[in-house]
Protein backbone atom coordinates (compact mmCIF):
# COMPACT_ATOMS: atom_id res chain seq x y z
CA UNK A 1 0.00 0.00 0.00
CA UNK A 2 2.69 2.34 0.83
CA UNK A 3 4.78 1.87 -2.30
CA UNK A 4 1.70 1.74 -4.47
CA UNK A 5 0.67 5.76 -2.87
CA UNK A 6 4.34 6.75 -2.86
CA UNK A 7 3.60 5.64 -7.02
CA UNK A 8 0.61 8.01 -7.07
CA UNK A 9 2.80 10.99 -5.05
CA UNK A 10 5.39 10.57 -7.74
CA UNK A 11 3.05 10.15 -10.65
CA UNK A 12 0.98 13.47 -9.63
CA UNK A 13 3.84 15.36 -8.56
CA UNK A 14 5.02 14.78 -11.93
CA UNK A 15 2.20 15.94 -13.52
CA UNK A 16 2.18 19.07 -11.95
CA UNK A 17 6.12 19.45 -12.99
CA UNK A 18 4.94 18.88 -16.44
CA UNK A 19 1.86 21.40 -16.48
CA UNK A 20 4.00 23.92 -15.07
CA UNK A 21 7.17 23.43 -17.95
CA UNK A 22 4.31 22.85 -20.27
CA UNK A 23 2.82 26.49 -19.15
CA UNK A 24 6.42 27.92 -19.04
CA UNK A 25 6.76 27.09 -22.50
CA UNK A 26 3.79 28.45 -23.35
CA UNK A 27 4.29 31.64 -21.99
CA UNK A 28 7.34 32.13 -23.82
CA UNK A 29 6.72 31.28 -26.63
CA UNK A 30 3.94 34.17 -26.31
CA UNK A 31 6.55 36.47 -25.56
CA UNK A 32 8.73 34.96 -28.40
CA UNK A 33 6.20 35.59 -31.58
CA UNK A 34 4.92 39.17 -30.19
CA UNK A 35 8.66 40.22 -29.98
CA UNK A 36 8.99 38.43 -33.78
CA UNK A 37 6.35 40.40 -34.59
CA UNK A 38 7.08 43.53 -33.18
CA UNK A 39 10.22 43.40 -34.83
CA UNK A 40 9.34 43.17 -38.06
CA UNK A 41 6.76 45.74 -38.18
CA UNK A 42 9.16 47.97 -36.87
CA UNK A 43 11.46 47.38 -39.06
CA UNK A 44 8.91 47.65 -42.01
CA UNK A 45 8.37 50.56 -40.55
CA UNK A 46 12.14 52.16 -40.10
CA UNK A 47 11.89 51.58 -44.00
CA UNK A 48 9.27 53.66 -44.44
CA UNK A 49 10.26 56.61 -42.47
CA UNK A 50 13.89 56.55 -43.15
CA UNK A 51 16.99 57.92 -40.81
CA UNK A 52 15.12 60.99 -38.11
CA UNK A 53 14.89 64.42 -40.08
CA UNK A 54 12.40 66.01 -37.13
CA UNK A 55 10.13 65.55 -39.09
CA UNK A 56 8.91 62.41 -39.40
CA UNK A 57 7.88 60.77 -36.04
CA UNK A 58 5.19 57.78 -36.78
CA UNK A 59 2.06 58.93 -35.16
CA UNK A 60 -0.80 56.84 -36.69
CA UNK A 61 -2.33 56.63 -40.24
CA UNK A 62 -4.20 58.67 -42.70
CA UNK A 63 -7.60 57.16 -44.47
CA UNK A 64 -5.96 55.32 -46.78
CA UNK A 65 -3.55 53.55 -44.61
CA UNK A 66 -0.59 55.71 -45.00
CA UNK A 67 1.75 56.75 -42.08
CA UNK A 68 1.12 59.92 -40.34
CA UNK A 69 4.30 61.47 -38.92
CA UNK A 70 4.65 64.49 -36.84
CA UNK A 71 7.08 66.88 -35.71
CA UNK A 72 9.83 66.54 -32.76
CA UNK A 73 7.68 69.22 -30.94
CA UNK A 74 4.60 66.76 -30.75
CA UNK A 75 3.60 65.77 -27.16
CA UNK A 76 3.85 61.96 -29.13
CA UNK A 77 7.36 62.34 -30.53
CA UNK A 78 9.23 60.48 -27.60
CA UNK A 79 7.21 57.74 -27.59
CA UNK A 80 9.10 55.88 -31.04
CA UNK A 81 12.53 55.92 -29.74
CA UNK A 82 10.79 54.53 -26.48
CA UNK A 83 9.60 51.84 -28.18
CA UNK A 84 12.62 51.01 -29.91
CA UNK A 85 14.45 51.04 -26.79
CA UNK A 86 11.95 48.13 -25.58
CA UNK A 87 12.78 46.72 -29.00
CA UNK A 88 16.54 45.89 -27.87
CA UNK A 89 15.51 45.43 -23.65
CA UNK A 90 13.45 42.54 -25.45
CA UNK A 91 16.05 41.51 -28.03
CA UNK A 92 19.29 42.63 -26.79
CA UNK A 93 20.17 43.20 -30.13
CA UNK A 94 22.20 46.43 -31.14
CA UNK A 95 20.40 46.64 -34.42
CA UNK A 96 17.82 47.75 -31.92
CA UNK A 97 19.92 49.88 -29.90
CA UNK A 98 21.74 51.36 -32.45
CA UNK A 99 18.33 52.82 -34.31
CA UNK A 100 17.17 53.10 -30.55
CA UNK A 101 20.04 56.12 -30.08
CA UNK A 102 19.72 57.57 -33.45
CA UNK A 103 16.21 58.48 -32.93
CA UNK A 104 17.45 59.33 -29.04
CA UNK A 105 19.46 61.62 -30.22
CA UNK A 106 17.35 63.09 -32.88
CA UNK A 107 15.22 64.73 -30.04
CA UNK A 108 18.06 66.71 -28.14
CA UNK A 109 16.90 70.25 -29.63
CA UNK A 110 13.71 69.49 -26.91
CA UNK A 111 16.05 70.12 -24.18
CA UNK A 112 15.17 73.89 -23.97
CA UNK A 113 11.41 73.29 -25.22
CA UNK A 114 8.85 74.94 -22.62
CA UNK A 115 5.62 75.51 -25.14
CA UNK A 116 3.59 72.83 -23.65
CA UNK A 117 4.20 70.33 -20.05
CA UNK A 118 4.42 67.28 -22.91
CA UNK A 119 8.35 67.61 -22.84
CA UNK A 120 8.73 64.44 -20.07
CA UNK A 121 6.85 62.26 -22.79
CA UNK A 122 9.47 63.47 -25.45
CA UNK A 123 12.52 63.32 -23.23
CA UNK A 124 12.16 60.55 -20.89
CA UNK A 125 10.48 58.16 -22.99
CA UNK A 126 13.76 58.62 -25.00
CA UNK A 127 16.86 59.47 -23.33
CA UNK A 128 15.56 58.02 -19.99
CA UNK A 129 15.19 54.67 -21.18
CA UNK A 130 18.55 55.24 -23.08
CA UNK A 131 19.93 56.14 -19.83
CA UNK A 132 18.75 52.99 -17.80
CA UNK A 133 19.72 50.81 -20.77
CA UNK A 134 22.62 51.81 -22.63
CA UNK A 135 24.08 55.36 -19.67
CA UNK A 136 26.24 58.18 -20.96
CA UNK A 137 26.81 60.99 -19.32
CA UNK A 138 25.42 63.72 -22.32
CA UNK A 139 21.95 61.82 -21.65
CA UNK A 140 21.99 62.87 -17.75
CA UNK A 141 22.67 66.17 -19.13
CA UNK A 142 19.85 66.07 -21.79
CA UNK A 143 17.48 64.81 -18.91
CA UNK A 144 18.76 67.49 -16.32
CA UNK A 145 18.42 70.85 -18.59
CA UNK A 146 14.93 69.61 -19.72
CA UNK A 147 13.36 68.69 -16.20
CA UNK A 148 14.38 72.47 -16.01
CA UNK A 149 12.68 73.38 -19.31
CA UNK A 150 9.40 71.37 -17.56
CA UNK A 151 9.79 73.22 -14.32
CA UNK A 152 9.67 76.59 -15.64
CA UNK A 153 5.82 75.90 -16.16
CA UNK A 154 5.30 75.38 -12.89
CA UNK A 155 3.29 78.11 -10.56
CA UNK A 156 4.04 77.66 -6.84
CA UNK A 157 0.64 79.65 -6.17
CA UNK A 158 -1.87 76.85 -7.77
CA UNK A 159 1.14 74.11 -7.01
CA UNK A 160 0.95 72.55 -10.24
CA UNK A 161 2.32 72.19 -13.83
CA UNK A 162 0.19 74.05 -16.72
CA UNK A 163 -0.65 71.64 -18.90
CA UNK A 164 -1.05 74.24 -22.14
CA UNK A 165 -0.87 78.14 -22.40
CA UNK A 166 -4.73 78.04 -23.33
CA UNK A 167 -7.48 75.12 -23.87
CA UNK A 168 -10.64 75.48 -25.02
CA UNK A 169 -12.91 72.12 -24.03
CA UNK A 170 -15.27 70.73 -27.05
CA UNK A 171 -17.98 72.19 -25.63
CA UNK A 172 -16.75 75.95 -25.45
CA UNK A 173 -14.86 76.07 -21.59
CA UNK A 174 -11.53 78.62 -22.09
CA UNK A 175 -8.39 78.24 -19.65
CA UNK A 176 -5.60 80.10 -19.29
CA UNK A 177 -4.16 77.76 -16.59
CA UNK A 178 -5.40 74.18 -17.57
CA UNK A 179 -4.09 71.29 -15.81
CA UNK A 180 -4.93 67.73 -17.45
CA UNK A 181 -4.75 64.48 -15.78
CA UNK A 182 -1.81 63.49 -18.36
CA UNK A 183 0.35 65.78 -16.96
CA UNK A 184 1.02 62.63 -14.37
CA UNK A 185 3.37 60.97 -16.84
CA UNK A 186 5.65 63.92 -16.89
CA UNK A 187 6.63 64.14 -13.39
CA UNK A 188 9.18 60.78 -13.71
CA UNK A 189 11.68 63.39 -16.15
CA UNK A 190 11.62 65.80 -12.60
CA UNK A 191 12.17 63.12 -10.12
CA UNK A 192 15.10 61.46 -12.41
CA UNK A 193 16.54 64.83 -13.15
CA UNK A 194 15.96 65.48 -8.70
CA UNK A 195 18.67 62.32 -8.38
CA UNK A 196 21.27 63.22 -11.19
CA UNK A 197 21.59 66.70 -10.55
CA UNK A 198 20.66 66.61 -6.37
CA UNK A 199 18.36 69.41 -7.09
CA UNK A 200 15.66 68.54 -4.27
CA UNK A 201 13.50 71.31 -5.86
CA UNK A 202 12.93 69.62 -8.70
CA UNK A 203 11.58 66.62 -6.60
CA UNK A 204 9.28 69.23 -4.59
CA UNK A 205 7.90 70.42 -7.64
CA UNK A 206 6.97 67.18 -8.79
CA UNK A 207 4.92 65.68 -5.12
CA UNK A 208 3.56 69.40 -5.34
CA UNK A 209 1.54 68.34 -8.90
CA UNK A 210 0.75 64.85 -7.96
CA UNK A 211 -0.73 66.21 -4.42
CA UNK A 212 -2.72 68.97 -6.77
CA UNK A 213 -3.70 66.63 -8.60
CA UNK A 214 -4.46 64.22 -6.47
CA UNK A 215 -6.58 66.68 -4.36
CA UNK A 216 -8.66 68.10 -7.07
CA UNK A 217 -9.09 65.43 -10.41
CA UNK A 218 -10.73 63.38 -8.75
CA UNK A 219 -14.46 62.63 -7.47
CA UNK A 220 -15.26 60.46 -4.43
CA UNK A 221 -15.08 57.18 -6.89
CA UNK A 222 -11.89 58.24 -7.76
CA UNK A 223 -13.20 58.65 -11.15
CA UNK A 224 -11.04 61.04 -12.84
CA UNK A 225 -11.39 64.78 -14.45
CA UNK A 226 -9.27 65.10 -17.65
CA UNK A 227 -8.84 68.97 -17.66
CA UNK A 228 -8.72 70.98 -14.11
CA UNK A 229 -8.48 74.87 -14.83
CA UNK A 230 -7.00 77.04 -11.91
CA UNK A 231 -6.77 80.75 -11.33
CA UNK A 232 -3.02 81.51 -11.35
CA UNK A 233 -3.65 84.24 -9.03
CA UNK A 234 -5.34 82.67 -6.22
CA UNK A 235 -4.49 79.24 -6.99
CA UNK A 236 -8.08 78.47 -6.79
CA UNK A 237 -10.65 76.13 -8.96
CA UNK A 238 -12.20 77.59 -12.25
CA UNK A 239 -13.75 74.72 -13.64
CA UNK A 240 -13.12 70.73 -14.37
CA UNK A 241 -13.51 70.39 -18.00
CA UNK A 242 -13.26 67.14 -20.28
CA UNK A 243 -11.98 67.16 -23.58
CA UNK A 244 -11.06 64.11 -24.76
CA UNK A 245 -14.16 62.18 -22.83
CA UNK A 246 -17.76 62.06 -23.27
CA UNK A 247 -18.58 64.97 -20.95
CA UNK A 248 -17.12 66.54 -18.07
CA UNK A 249 -18.30 64.19 -15.04
CA UNK A 250 -17.72 61.10 -17.09
CA UNK A 251 -14.70 58.79 -17.07
CA UNK A 252 -12.14 59.08 -20.32
CA UNK A 253 -10.38 55.69 -20.31
CA UNK A 254 -7.04 56.82 -21.15
CA UNK A 255 -7.13 59.50 -18.72
CA UNK A 256 -7.90 57.32 -16.12
CA UNK A 257 -5.14 54.48 -17.48
CA UNK A 258 -2.58 57.81 -17.18
CA UNK A 259 -4.01 58.79 -13.81
CA UNK A 260 -3.37 55.10 -12.04
CA UNK A 261 -0.31 54.95 -13.94
CA UNK A 262 1.74 57.80 -12.81
CA UNK A 263 0.08 57.73 -9.30
CA UNK A 264 2.27 54.32 -9.45
CA UNK A 265 5.28 55.14 -10.74
CA UNK A 266 5.06 58.29 -8.12
CA UNK A 267 4.74 55.50 -5.27
CA UNK A 268 7.37 53.64 -6.72
CA UNK A 269 9.98 57.28 -6.99
CA UNK A 270 8.89 57.85 -3.65
CA UNK A 271 7.42 55.04 -1.06
CA UNK A 272 4.75 57.54 -0.25
CA UNK A 273 2.03 54.81 0.62
CA UNK A 274 -0.80 57.78 -0.07
CA UNK A 275 0.27 57.57 -4.16
CA UNK A 276 -0.19 53.43 -4.28
CA UNK A 277 -3.71 53.64 -2.33
CA UNK A 278 -4.35 55.92 -5.01
CA UNK A 279 -3.45 54.33 -7.93
CA UNK A 280 -5.29 51.17 -6.33
CA UNK A 281 -8.37 53.00 -6.30
CA UNK A 282 -7.91 54.63 -9.60
CA UNK A 283 -6.92 51.17 -11.21
CA UNK A 284 -9.87 49.63 -9.38
CA UNK A 285 -12.56 52.14 -10.95
CA UNK A 286 -11.40 51.51 -14.17
CA UNK A 287 -11.19 47.82 -13.51
CA UNK A 288 -14.91 47.93 -11.96
CA UNK A 289 -16.15 49.48 -15.80
CA UNK A 290 -14.24 47.08 -18.11
CA UNK A 291 -15.94 44.79 -20.88
CA UNK A 292 -15.15 40.93 -20.83
CA UNK A 293 -12.43 41.33 -23.23
CA UNK A 294 -10.82 44.04 -20.49
CA UNK A 295 -10.29 46.76 -23.42
CA UNK A 296 -12.21 49.50 -22.32
CA UNK A 297 -14.75 51.36 -24.42
CA UNK A 298 -13.18 55.07 -25.17
CA UNK A 299 -14.93 56.77 -22.25
CA UNK A 300 -15.62 54.42 -19.27
CA UNK A 301 -19.18 55.76 -18.72
CA UNK A 302 -20.30 55.58 -22.08
CA UNK A 303 -24.31 54.82 -22.56
CA UNK A 304 -25.01 55.39 -19.04
CA UNK A 305 -27.81 57.60 -18.43
CA UNK A 306 -26.80 60.11 -16.45
CA UNK A 307 -23.16 60.90 -18.37
CA UNK A 308 -24.82 62.80 -21.27
CA UNK A 309 -22.61 64.74 -23.90
CA UNK A 310 -22.76 68.41 -22.70
CA UNK A 311 -23.52 70.97 -25.05
CA UNK A 312 -23.94 67.87 -28.11
CA UNK A 313 -27.12 69.33 -29.57
CA UNK A 314 -25.11 67.94 -32.91
CA UNK A 315 -25.25 64.20 -32.08
CA UNK A 316 -21.16 64.56 -33.32
CA UNK A 317 -20.24 61.78 -31.33
CA UNK A 318 -23.23 59.72 -30.95
CA UNK A 319 -21.76 57.21 -33.92
CA UNK A 320 -18.68 56.35 -31.44
CA UNK A 321 -21.14 53.87 -29.34
CA UNK A 322 -18.66 50.60 -27.77
CA UNK A 323 -15.95 52.19 -29.60
CA UNK A 324 -12.74 50.42 -27.67
CA UNK A 325 -9.63 51.92 -27.08
CA UNK A 326 -6.94 49.60 -27.61
CA UNK A 327 -4.09 52.74 -26.45
CA UNK A 328 -5.87 53.31 -23.00
CA UNK A 329 -5.83 49.22 -22.15
CA UNK A 330 -1.83 49.43 -23.09
CA UNK A 331 -1.32 52.13 -20.84
CA UNK A 332 -3.87 50.01 -17.76
CA UNK A 333 -1.35 46.88 -18.68
CA UNK A 334 2.09 48.26 -18.06
CA UNK A 335 0.30 50.30 -14.72
CA UNK A 336 -1.46 46.63 -13.78
CA UNK A 337 2.39 45.05 -13.96
CA UNK A 338 3.51 47.88 -11.40
CA UNK A 339 0.63 47.38 -8.96
CA UNK A 340 0.83 43.67 -9.10
CA UNK A 341 4.43 44.11 -7.99
CA UNK A 342 3.98 47.20 -5.47
CA UNK A 343 1.15 46.01 -3.87
CA UNK A 344 1.89 41.85 -4.05
CA UNK A 345 -1.69 41.40 -5.03
CA UNK A 346 -1.42 38.61 -7.93
CA UNK A 347 -5.07 39.57 -9.19
CA UNK A 348 -3.71 42.95 -10.64
CA UNK A 349 -0.79 40.63 -12.20
CA UNK A 350 -3.45 38.24 -13.63
CA UNK A 351 -5.25 40.88 -15.26
CA UNK A 352 -2.61 42.63 -16.61
CA UNK A 353 -1.45 39.17 -18.20
CA UNK A 354 -5.17 38.79 -19.85
CA UNK A 355 -5.15 42.16 -21.33
CA UNK A 356 -1.97 41.72 -22.58
CA UNK A 357 -3.11 38.16 -24.49
CA UNK A 358 -6.42 40.10 -25.44
CA UNK A 359 -4.43 42.79 -26.80
CA UNK A 360 -1.78 40.68 -28.61
CA UNK A 361 -4.65 38.53 -30.45
CA UNK A 362 -6.35 39.07 -33.64
CA UNK A 363 -8.76 41.33 -32.50
CA UNK A 364 -6.71 43.96 -31.78
CA UNK A 365 -3.13 43.20 -32.61
CA UNK A 366 -2.73 44.21 -36.67
CA UNK A 367 -1.96 41.18 -39.12
CA UNK A 368 2.20 41.57 -40.47
CA UNK A 369 2.50 43.92 -43.18
CA UNK A 370 -0.52 45.79 -42.77
CA UNK A 371 -1.90 48.66 -40.36
CA UNK A 372 0.98 50.90 -41.41
CA UNK A 373 3.26 48.67 -39.81
CA UNK A 374 2.16 49.81 -35.77
CA UNK A 375 1.72 46.63 -33.60
CA UNK A 376 -2.20 47.66 -32.35
CA UNK A 377 -5.31 48.76 -34.25
CA UNK A 378 -8.71 50.13 -32.51
CA UNK A 379 -6.85 52.87 -30.81
CA UNK A 380 -8.65 56.47 -30.08
CA UNK A 381 -7.41 60.16 -30.10
CA UNK A 382 -10.15 62.41 -29.73
CA UNK A 383 -13.47 61.40 -30.68
CA UNK A 384 -15.43 64.44 -29.33
CA UNK A 385 -13.17 66.68 -32.15
CA UNK A 386 -13.43 64.18 -34.69
CA UNK A 387 -9.50 63.19 -34.41
CA UNK A 388 -7.77 59.90 -34.79
CA UNK A 389 -10.96 57.20 -34.36
CA UNK A 390 -10.03 53.77 -34.54
CA UNK A 391 -6.54 53.94 -35.44
CA UNK A 392 -3.05 52.82 -34.43
CA UNK A 393 -1.61 54.97 -32.75
CA UNK A 394 1.92 55.18 -31.49
CA UNK A 395 1.43 55.18 -27.70
CA UNK A 396 -0.14 52.54 -27.82
CA UNK A 397 2.64 50.74 -29.14
CA UNK A 398 5.05 51.99 -26.84
CA UNK A 399 3.37 50.60 -23.70
CA UNK A 400 2.19 47.53 -25.59
CA UNK A 401 6.01 46.88 -25.39
CA UNK A 402 6.63 47.89 -21.90
CA UNK A 403 3.90 45.38 -20.91
CA UNK A 404 5.68 42.87 -22.66
CA UNK A 405 8.69 44.00 -21.30
CA UNK A 406 7.32 43.61 -18.08
CA UNK A 407 5.75 40.12 -18.67
CA UNK A 408 9.00 39.08 -19.75
CA UNK A 409 10.29 40.29 -16.54
CA UNK A 410 8.29 37.95 -14.46
CA UNK A 411 8.64 34.85 -16.47
CA UNK A 412 12.95 35.04 -16.25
Amino acid sequence: MKIFLRLIFISAFAIIVATSCNGKKEIKQFISENIDFATRQTSDMLKNIGDPTGKNYPHSIDSDGKVITRNRDSWTSGFFPGSLWHLYELTNDSVWKNEAEKWTISQEPLKTFTKHHDIGLMIYYSYGNALRLAPKDEYKDIIIQSAYSLATRYNDTVKAIKSWDYHKSWDGEESHYPVSIDNMLNLELLLEASKLSGDKRLKEIAINHANTTLKNHFREDFCSYHVICYDSITGGVLHRASSKGLSNNSAWARGQAWAAYGFAMMYNETKNQTYLDAATKIMNFYIKHLPEDLIPVWDLNFGQKSYVPKGDSTNKIKFATNLKDASAAAIACSALFDLGKYTKNEDYTEIAIKMLKNLASSEYRAQSGTNGDFLLMHCVGNIPNHAEIDVPLVYADYYFLESLVKYKKIVG
